[in-house]
């Protein structure tokens, strides 16, 4: 799930009101992706409705999305497009990780030990075309937009941030930050506690601000030099260098400027360059796309309880009050003036 960049940043902590009237681009697959393995029954079964197909992702949606619309907040849920050849090994490694997950979940099951099966059934969670197709039609029914990305849904919302489109990108991936927006949150769509791992206890879990330019000019360092760090930490494109991490990898880039300065200073560590400039530029100059609207609009109340609650049994008790946040939205109600008018 990216680049861990974390100790090179210093955060912020806020709350959902610091970002009142704001446009957000969530980063969609990263989210959903966090829906489908937190929001899970004691002994890690996900959600399902009476037919047994998964609704983790529809109730991730619903009701943390309604939270950020009470709050003021504009969403505008971003959807990864196709990968980049590079991404292949990254992409394989997670299918072998999962299914790892998955043979320890059922051996964890079969034993009686429900805290390590939800632990690690939370580590099994694969998107499917039928759920992003599903997020899709509750995100229009509940009249939130969404863009398609090319490519990395990251680098798509990252530029949208860049352009002035959005204030800054929802996500947990610190790549964004490579991708060059500005602004980073952090634990946006997160539930509002967090289990200590291997604990009986919780911890309050707010969202955090990242700056880009804030982390750049704090280590005297450029987005390209950012880059080169990544790179050498390991990226979704390539391994990294063995045995560096975040602060030895910045002190040499530091130290020699540049990643193809310290290569010709360690003859003995090799890295293809031109891979290194392929994948600079995946970062630096990332496939994205101008061509969307960004427009929020009531929601479609009988399509919203169809999706939901005739489709997938959700409780209608239950979608009702979160239903009624949109309705409620200041800034929806001023659009629904418009179409009246």
């Amino acid at each position: 799930m990216g680049v861990d960049l974390g100790e090179l940043f210093p955060k912020t902590t806020c709350s959902y009101t610091d970002f009142s009237g704001r446009i957000i681009a969530i980063d969609a697959y990263n989210v959903i992706h966090q829906f489908l393995a937190i929001i899970r029954q004691q002994d890690g079964t996900p959600l399902k409705d009476a037919n047994g197909h998964i609704t983790s992702h529809l109730s991730g949606l619903f009701f943390r999305t309604s939270n950020l619309v009470e709050a003021g907040i504009k969403p505008v849920y971003v959807f990864d497009g196709k990968p980049h050849l590079l991404k292949a090994r990254t992409i394989d490694e997670r299918r072998k990780r999962r299914l790892e997950a998955e043979t320890a979940y059922q051996a964890a099951l079969a034993a009686g030990d429900l805290a390590t099966a939800k632990s690690k059934a939370s580590q099994t969670s694969r998107m499917t075309d039928d759920i992003l197709t599903e997020s899709k039609e509750l995100l229009h029914a509940l009249g939130i937009p969404y863009v398609q990305a090319p490519s990395e849904g990251e680098a798509q919302a990252s530029v949208m941030v860049q352009h002035g489109n959005a204030y800054a990108v929802g996500s947990q991936d610190f790549d964004c930050l490579l991708f060059g927006t500005p602004l980073l949150i952090r634990n946006l769509t997160s539930s509002e506690r967090r289990k200590l791992p291997g604990k009986q206890a919780y911890v309050k879990v707010l969202p955090e601000l990242l700056r880009l330019d804030q982390g750049l000019t704090a280590h005297s360092i450029t987005r390209e030099q950012l880059v080169d760090i990544a790179i050498m930490l390991g990226t979704d494109f390539n391994d990294g260098i063995k045995g560096y991490g975040p602060k030895k990898s910045l002190t040499a880039i530091k130290e020699h400027s540049t990643l193809e300065h310290f290569l010709q200073a360690h003859p003995d560590i090799t890295l293809p360059l031109d891979e290194i400039n392929l994948i600079r530029s995946l970062f630096l100059q990332p496939q994205i796309t101008t061509d969307y609207t960004l427009k929020w609009t009531p929601p479609d109340t009988g399509k919203v309880k169809q999706v939901l609650c005739e489709e997938h049994q959700f409780s209608e008790s239950r979608v009702t009050p979160a239903l009624e946040k949109f309705q409620k939205a200041e800034y929806l109600l001023k659009q629904r003036n418009l179409f009246d008018f």
